[in-house]
């Protein structure tokens, strides 16, 4: 017999026991039900989306080719395709194969950009999106992206047949990861899955975000698609293509469209075919939509992958974490590409083109040689963004103008007012960091002048080392304008209102064309004057010239190198046009120029000069001089002659050289006998050569190359062409 109080203990122990074994079990179930919600592999076998939680998938090997489907289209998603690949190069680790699918906009600008930007162990393909529309273009779809937003249905069949497996992502993708522990997650497919995609971050397929909201059929909350891990051997194999177009053309008897593009129709798919799909963690896809319940995801996460800014909105999204969000998509938005051209240790990969060549010409140069920065410059690559902006070229006419220039950060103000000037199609290239791009792109979205004008092509020239490099921002410019003919100028120079069809007038006049190449050369002034009315005609002009409220362009400053100008045909002497009618790219600045004070035009036949008066420029302070295209070009200023070696200054015809570039004079209005400038430089400025005789020049020994970084076999620069 038990004694009277053991009962009594013995209850207590085991409402302990019971209470303790029922803690257990809710625990558990909260424990399964937050693993439900964030994808852990605990959460059973009918739970969506495994998590972090779980053990981690073993890395790739180390140099293993990983790669990854983006489509593209416009000039707008080729920007954010940039920061997606900043953010992709940053954290990688594995050589890239990039395959993209992309219009002729998007090609011509991201074809520019990879050439130029030179990132080792990445490789780039394209596909042509006009070409892969036919077999989407019969599905009504509401989605903003249009019917770009459906071609990643047609993946498998457009990407090598040889190519098993691809990650596929939208252009608003960031990832904060590297991309080789996504890739790993293919190890995790089961024999029959192909799909891997994260769960959707939203209400939006359980059809209670509003009344009479009906979307598309999908598996529970249903799935994002703007990161897809596809196995395209399984669904080639299942017979894809039949697949979705049967799924396709079924709901579209009950529904109207597409709401999301080729997300609705892969949830139908899945719907149907459960066994194709693999649950991600959705750290893989954080999505910052309208209506996301995404902070569910990252607030018990240990650390986020993938941030989709899967919203219209982008960065303007409503959340309470946004800032957080916006400022690590800015990060890799403003950061230096060029940092990203570091090579991968320990993976033999192919090497740009011309990387080889860039590294053995480089190695060469001596770090004690005064000029060292100079020639430096002259081997840099510089990145190119081409229209940067969106751009719709004019139609094409006979006689059409382009009005090209080049400016740094420091001349933004002048778009505005050139502009107004000028209302013809311009191409200007942008000297710019890549912080700088994003203040030039949110300046433009701000001014009504601006963004008003489509035809004009905004190329960035991405900004390395401490030169400017003039020639090359102008042959970047040079090579994108569309139109038979080019006004090539400095960007502080404003044209009479008037010069844009007054060009195009006297080239019709005048009969220029493949046959009669000439140089109009427009007279350029300046004022002093911040509040100074335009004059409207040459008699005004000439009024304020003759009051001293206008000047000759730099007139005191570099008097020298005017005199002996007329309005007259200039000398003449033909020489070897570069490849192309390019400017050379070596001459660079030492400073960032507000002005260069020389024309000189490269020519295969003997050209003349011709005098337009009647649209004369005025430097705010400003200066013009127009010529047909692929002729001329400007020679900068040397940057440094006390320091570097320079030409000997000839004094006579019989030992001076042959001038190595023809130089197109300004007109002089008290002046209007018709003589030639010699070559400047290379005589006194006082000397003129009569326009009878242009016969070549004697040849002279060889000078010491200039500062200006010429290579061999190029004829250098003249010496005595002042400095700014």
């Amino acid at each position: 017999m038990l004694p009277r109080g053991r009962p009594r203990a013995l209850g207590a122990a085991a409402l302990l026991l019971l209470l303790l074994l029922l803690g257990f079990l809710l625990f558990d179930w909260r424990l399964r039900g937050a693993a439900a919600l964030d994808g852990d592999p605990l959460a059973g076998p009918r739970d969506s989306n495994p998590s972090d939680c779980g053990p981690q998938p073993l890395p790739p090997p180390k140099c293993e080719l990983l790669h990854v489907a983006i489509v593209c289209a416009g000039h707008n998603s080729s920007r954010d395709v940039i920061t997606l690949v900043k953010s992709m190069l940053f954290y990688r680790k594995n050589p890239l194969h990039l395959h993209l699918v992309t219009d002729a906009v998007a090609r011509n600008i991201l074809e520019t950009l990879f050439h130029t930007w030179m990132v080792p162990a990445v490789r780039v393909s394209f596909y042509d999106a006009d070409e892969l529309k036919p077999q989407v273009s019969w599905i009504p779809n509401k989605h903003y992206s249009g019917l770009y937003g459906l071609m990643k249905l047609v993946l498998p069949g457009t990407l090598p047949a040889e190519l098993a497996r691809v990650i596929v992502l939208d252009t608003d993708i960031t990832f904060a990861s590297d991309i080789a522990e996504l890739w790993a997650l293919f190890a995790h497919f089961s024999d029959t899955q192909a799909i891997g995609l994260v769960e959707n971050q939203s209400d939006w397929y359980l059809g209670n975000l509003w009344k009479n909201h009906r979307p598309w059929p999908a598996l529970g909350r249903g799935f994002n698609t703007g990161v897809i891990l596809l196995r395209l051997d399984r669904l080639r194999q299942a017979g894809w293509e039949q697949m979705w177009r049967l799924t396709a053309r079924r709901e579209l008897l009950t529904l109207p469209a597409t709401s999301l593009a080729d997300q609705d129709i892969f949830n139908a798919v899945i719907k149907e075919h459960p066994g194709l799909v693999r649950p991600l963690p959705c750290v893989w896809n954080v999505q910052l939509s309208d209506h996301t319940l995404a902070e569910r995801c990252y607030s018990e996460a240990s650390d986020l992958k993938v941030i989709h800014w899967n919203s219209p909105k982008k960065l303007r999204v409503k959340n309470k974490h946004v800032k957080l969000f916006r400022n690590f998509y800015l990060t890799f938005l403003e950061y230096d590409g060029n940092l990203l051209r570091r090579g991968l240790f320990g993976c033999p990969s192919q090497p740009p083109s011309g990387a080889e060549q860039l590294q053995q010409a480089l190695a060469q140069l001596d770090e004690e040689d005064p000029c060292f920065e100079f020639r430096q410059q002259q081997l840099t690559v510089h990145r190119v963004h081409v229209t940067f902006l969106p751009h719709e070229p004019p139609p094409s006419q006979p006689h059409d103008v382009t009005l090209v220039a080049q400016l740094s950060m420091d001349r933004l103000q002048m778009l505005e007012a050139l502009c107004r000037h000028w209302p013809g199609p311009m191409s200007l290239a942008l000297y710019l960091t890549d912080a700088e791009a994003q203040q030039f792109l949110r300046f433009v979205e701000a001014s009504p002048v601006l963004a008003a004008r489509q035809d004009v092509a905004y190329h960035v020239v991405y900004r390395e080392g401490p030169l400017y490099p003039v020639n090359q921002l102008r042959n970047v410019a040079l090579a994108q304008a569309l139109t038979p003919y080019v006004f090539l100028s400095d960007i502080d120079f404003l044209p009479a209102y008037s010069l844009y069809d007054y060009l195009r007038a006297s080239i019709e006049q005048l009969g220029l064309g493949s046959r009669r190449k000439a140089a109009l050369v427009v007279p350029a002034f300046e004022t002093l004057h911040y509040r100074f009315s335009f004059p409207p005609s040459k008699v005004e002009l000439l009024a304020l010239l003759d009051a001293g409220a206008l000047y000759t362009f730099s007139l005191a400053s570099i008097r020298p190198c005017r005199t002996g100008t007329t309005s007259g045909p200039g000398a003449t002497h033909p020489q070897t046009m570069p490849a192309g009618g390019r400017l050379r790219p070596h001459t660079v600045c030492s400073g960032w120029p507000t002005m260069n004070p020389m024309w000189w035009c490269h020519v295969t036949v003997p050209a003349m000069t011709l005098d337009l008066w009647a649209s004369a420029g005025t430097r705010w302070p400003t200066s013009w001089s127009w010529m047909p295209r692929n002729m001329s070009s400007w020679c900068c200023p040397r940057p440094s002659p006390s320091i570097c070696p320079t030409l000997q200054a000839w004094t006579s015809l019989a030992s001076a050289p042959a001038p190595p570039i023809v130089a197109a004079s300004r007109p002089s209005r008290t002046n209007s006998t018709r003589t030639c400038p010699a070559a400047m430089g290379l005589l006194p400025s006082n000397t003129s050569q009569p326009c009878s005789s242009p016969g070549a020049l004697p040849e002279a020994p060889e000078a010491a190359p200039l500062c200006t970084g010429q290579t061999p076999g190029q004829p250098s620069l003249p010496s005595a062409i002042p400095a700014i």
